[in-house]
């Protein structure tokens, strides 16, 4: 069981310590690039959630499912407020929080995300934890995070990328000792991996990384798998082979990873050369490009 110094992480939580803090602009943001043929599943599928949301608004499935379908489709301010519509509904529910904090990273206002998901672990406090239905199912249908796994998880990015690295190490490191599967796993010491990398902590970094092996059966979070074998061959040329079309999701994830590992050896040239070709790219709302947002910012 790892140890973790959690008082510093979870100081100072009370229910009125939560008043939202603003710390976005009110930036323009892009639609999300979908083929036609996924955009027509996720029309429907908002069409779907919003009738059920119309027939019973208090209802707390039909408002967090309402809320992420409209967020698919990326309309981040409307699932916002879909969500706050929620949490006055249901103060002590811990999703809406939860839901709202993602969409907060999505528009960059990590402040308001770092006090969401605190409420939230104050929520779930002595809760047992309980599987999120994936809005975009995987091929085996099978779900791969969770209530509380999530909570910790988005916790560590809305700190790394505001770029509070302590606080981020204790959000991940609870994430990696709850994490109940391989996929959640290789998500969280992705993160962990590169940040204690950062931290100058190589050895610590190491020691996490023999927890990757060729027996670990992933379902979804290939990509994840593929950066940390990365870091653990020191060799990366599968991730430049499969970054050469710029434009999809996996690529922001693989395209950040490998501007960080250029980083961390020292080429700032080459590392600033994968981050702008993730942000030359569409995946606007996704975290690798994200992250390679907040790299360029400090590059300047």
């Amino acid at each position: 069981m790892r140890k973790f110094i959690l008082p510093f992480l979870f100081a100072a939580i009370s229910s009125a310590a939560f008043g939202q803090k603003q710390n976005c602009e009110d930036i323009q943001y892009p639609v999300p690039s979908l083929s036609d043929s996924l955009k027509k599943v996720f029309e429907a599928n908002m069409r779907s959630a919003e009738k059920k949301y119309k027939a019973d608004s208090s209802n707390d499935e039909h408002i967090i499912w309402y809320g992420r379908r409209l967020a698919y489709l990326g309309n981040y301010k409307e699932a916002i407020a879909i969500y706050t519509k929620g949490i006055n509904l249901h103060p002590g529910n811990a999703r809406f929080y939860r839901h709202r904090a993602h969409r907060y990273i999505t528009l960059r206002c990590y402040d308001n995300a770092i006090a969401d998901l605190k409420k939230a672990i104050e929520l779930i406090r002595d809760q047992i934890d309980e599987i999120e239905q994936d809005g975009i199912p995987n091929e085996k249908n099978i779900p791969t995070s969770t209530l509380h796994t999530n909570i910790y998880y988005h916790l560590g990015l809305a700190y790394y990328l505001k770029g509070d690295n302590r606080q981020a190490l204790l959000a991940w490191e609870k994430c990696l000792d709850i994490a109940g599967n391989n996929d959640m796993k290789v998500a969280t010491l992705n993160w962990l991996n590169l940040l204690l990398r950062k931290m100058g902590r190589p050895k610590d970094a190491d020691q996490h990384l023999k927890e990757v092996s060729g027996e670990m059966e992933i379902i979804e979070n290939h990509d994840y798998y593929d950066i940390l074998v990365m870091y653990k061959t020191n060799n990366e040329s599968r991730l430049l082979e499969k970054t050469k079309n710029q434009g999809t999701l996996s690529n922001a994830t693989l395209g950040f990873a490998l501007g960080t590992y250029y980083q961390l050896k020292g080429n700032k040239a080459k590392a600033k050369e994968f981050f702008e070709k993730v942000v030359a790219g569409k995946q606007w709302s996704s975290f690798g490009y994200i992250a390679a947002e907040a790299e360029l910012s400090k590059m300047k």
